[in-house]
C-alpha cells in the first residue's frame, strides 16, 4: 500500500471515531495490535489499555495495527502510527496486546517490518523496549517470551501505568528491565526464564473496563463494550477462565453498568466470560432495549435461556440465538464439565421457534480426548431433531488443551481425524443444518504454541519468514523437533570420542 493511501485510511477512520483521547505528552507509548484496527478497536482489552495509558499524567499512547492486506509472511510496509504516522521504532516503548496464539505471527510480522526485530536476543540496546500483555498471559505465553523483553501477566488494567513509569525513569534499557524483572506479575524471559509468575488481578473497585472509542469501521459496528463480569463461576475442564482464576465471577451492578453507557449509545456490548449468569441482566438489557439500543452478549449459556430472557433478546435486536452445545454427546460434554445438556438444547430450538428468532447457532468442539465415532453420531441425531423445530447453524473448532486447565497435556486428536469427524458430520447434516468448521490445520499450529515455549516462538518467526503458510509453520516446527532430537542424542553421546569433528557436526547441526 502506497504512504498516501494509508494516510487517506487513517484520516477516514479517525474521522469515525467517537470519544478518542487526544492527548501530547513527554513519554509516548506506542500501543500495538498483530491484527488489524477492524479487529484491534473491537477489543475491550486494548482499549482499555489505551484509556489507561491516555489518563497517566505525562504519558500518552499511539496505536499501531498490523495492514489489512499483510498477508501471513513478513513484508516491506513500514508500520505507522494512527496519531501522528511515526515509525514504530521511533517510541522508546512497544506495548503490545495479545489476544491468542495465532497473533503471534502478526508479533513476528510488526516487529519485523518497523526495523525493530523480533526475535529478543537480537535487539541491541539502543531499540525499544518490547512489552507484551493480554488474555495469552492467563494461560501460556512461553512462546511470546521469544520477542517480548517483558510481558505483564494478567490482568493489566491497575499496573500498567506502573510498568510505563518504571520504563521511562529507569536510566536505559538494560536498567529498565532489572527493575520490571522486580515487578510482581511481571515474566521478564531472561532472568525468570521459564518460571512465570502469577497473574495480576484488577482490584475490583476498578471493574468494569469499558471502551472509550466508539467507530463503525470495525467488527462489532459503533458498538459501547462494558463488562457485565468478569471472570466465571464454571469450571469447565478446557478454559482457562475458571472459577479458580482470579477469584471466579466478579459481578458489576446494573446500576453501575447503566451509570457508564452513554444515553446516545445505540449499540452495546455487555462483555465477560459468562454474561448470561448475571442474576441482573435481564432487567439490564430491557432498560437498555427502553432506551432504545440494540444490545448484543458475549456469552449464552444454554441452561441460561429463558422465556423472558429469549423475549427480550430478541427486543434488543438478536437475529441469531448463539450458545455452545461444547461436546458432540452427553458423554463429551460431561468431559469438559459443562451444565449443557440436550433438554437444554431443546428448550434453546423451541424458544427460538417461539420468538421468531431466525436461527439457533450452536458452538461445538470436536477431538475432545476420549471422542469417538459415536459421539459424533449422536450429535448429528441431536441436531437433526433440532432441525425439526428450528434452522441450525453449527460451527465447529477442533478442541486444542491450554495450560492452566485440567484438561492441559491431552494430545491434540490429530489433522486427519478431525477433518475425517467434520466430513462425518457433514454428511450426516447435509440439508439438516448449515455447517462450518474452522481449520483443523490452523487448530494444530494454535495446539503446538499453547503448549510450547520459547523454541516454539522462534519457530513462529521461521514461519514467517519463510512466507507465514500452513506449511511453513509445519516445517519450522519439524526443525524445531529435529533440533531438540540431536541435541538429546549429543547429550546421550557426551563421552570421550577420539574424533572431537564428529561431537562437533552434531553441535553445529542442533545450533
Amino acid at each position: 500500500m502506497r504512504r498516501r493511501d494509508f494516510e487517506q485510511i487513517v484520516r477516514d477512520r479517525l474521522a469515525l471515531e467517537r470519544g478518542r483521547i487526544d492527548k501530547h505528552a513527554p513519554f509516548r507509548v506506542a500501543l500495538t495490535y498483530p491484527s488489524p484496527y477492524r479487529v484491534a478497536m473491537s477489543s475491550l482489552g486494548f482499549q482499555q489499555i489505551y484509556k489507561q495509558i491516555q489518563l497517566e499524567p505525562g504519558m500518552c499512547c499511539e496505536r499501531f495495527f498490523l495492514p489489512e492486506d499483510a498477508g501471513t509472511g513478513l513484508f516491506d510496509e513500514r508500520p505507522l502510527s494512527y496519531e501522528s504516522l511515526r515509525p514504530l521504532s521511533d517510541f522508546p516503548v512497544i506495548a503490545m496486546s495479545v489476544a491468542y496464539e495465532l497473533e503471534l505471527g502478526g508479533v513476528v510480522q510488526l516487529l519485523e517490518a518497523s526495523g525493530v526485530g523480533a526475535l529478543r536476543e537480537e535487539r541491541d540496546p539502543r531499540q525499544p523496549l518490547v512489552v507484551c500483555g493480554g488474555p495469552l498471559t492467563f494461560s501460556n505465553p512461553l512462546p511470546l517470551g521469544a520477542f517480548a523483553d517483558a510481558i505483564v501477566m494478567g490482568e493489566a488494567d491497575a499496573i500498567v501505568a506502573e510498568v510505563m513509569r518504571v520504563i521511562r525513569d529507569a536510566p536505559s534499557k538494560e536498567a529498565a528491565i532489572a527493575d520490571l524483572a522486580k515487578m510482581p506479575h511481571v515474566y521478564v524471559p531472561e532472568v525468570h526464564g521459564d518460571e512465570l509468575p502469577d497473574v495480576a488481578k484488577c482490584p475490583d473497585e476498578l471493574l468494569p473496563a469499558w471502551s472509550p472509542i466508539r467507530t463503525p469501521d470495525t467488527e462489532l459496528s459503533d458498538m459501547f463494550l462494558i463488562e457485565a463480569e468478569r471472570g466465571c463461576s464454571r469450571r469447565c475442564t478446557y478454559c482457562v477462565m475458571r472459577r479458580t482464576t482470579n477469584g471466579g465471577m466478579r459481578l458489576v451492578s446494573k446500576d453501575r453498568l447503566l451509570e457508564l453507557i452513554p444515553e446516545d449509545a445505540k449499540r452495546v456490548g455487555l462483555v465477560g466470560a459468562a454474561v448470561s449468569d448475571h442474576p441482573e441482566v435481564i432487567p439490564l438489557v430491557q432498560t437498555l432495549v427502553d432506551r432504545g439500543a440494540e444490545v448484543g452478549l458475549s456469552s449464552l449459556r444454554p441452561n441460561r435461556l429463558s422465556d423472558p430472557f429469549v423475549e427480550v433478546l430478541k427486543a434488543a435486536g438478536y437475529r441469531t440465538l448463539t450458545t455452545a452445545m461444547d461436546g458432540a454427546s452427553q458423554r463429551m460434554r460431561a468431559v469438559l464439565d459443562r451444565g449443557a445438556k440436550e433438554q437444554h438444547l431443546y428448550n434453546a430450538a423451541e424458544l427460538t421457534r417461539k420468538h421468531r428468532v431466525a436461527r439457533l447457532k450452536l458452538y461445538l468442539m470436536l477431538g475432545v480426548p476420549g471422542e469417538a465415532d459415536e459421539d459424533v453420531d449422536e450429535c448429528v441425531e441431536t441436531v437433526k431433531e433440532l432441525s425439526k423445530i428450528c434452522p441450525i447453524a453449527l460451527t465447529i473448532a477442533p478442541f486444542c488443551a491450554k495450560r492452566n486447565t485440567p484438561l492441559d497435556g491431552q494430545p491434540y486428536a490429530g489433522i486427519k481425524v478431525v477433518e475425517k469427524r467434520v466430513n462425518r458430520l457433514k454428511r450426516g447434516l447435509k440439508g439438516r443444518a448449515d455447517v462450518r468448521a474452522t481449520s483443523a490445520r490452523w487448530a494444530w499450529v494454535e495446539y503446538v504454541l499453547a503448549q510450547g515455549g520459547w523454541p516454539e516462538g522462534r519457530a513462529v518467526f521461521r514461519a514467517v519468514s519463510l512466507g507465514g503458510r500452513f506449511a511453513h509453520y509445519r516445517k519450522a516446527f519439524a526443525e524445531r523437533e529435529e533440533k531438540t532430537t540431536r541435541r538429546q542424542l549429543f547429550v546421550i553421546r557426551d563421552e570421550p570420542n577420539p574424533d572431537g569433528r564428529q561431537m562437533m557436526r552434531w553441535m553445529d547441526h542442533a545450533e
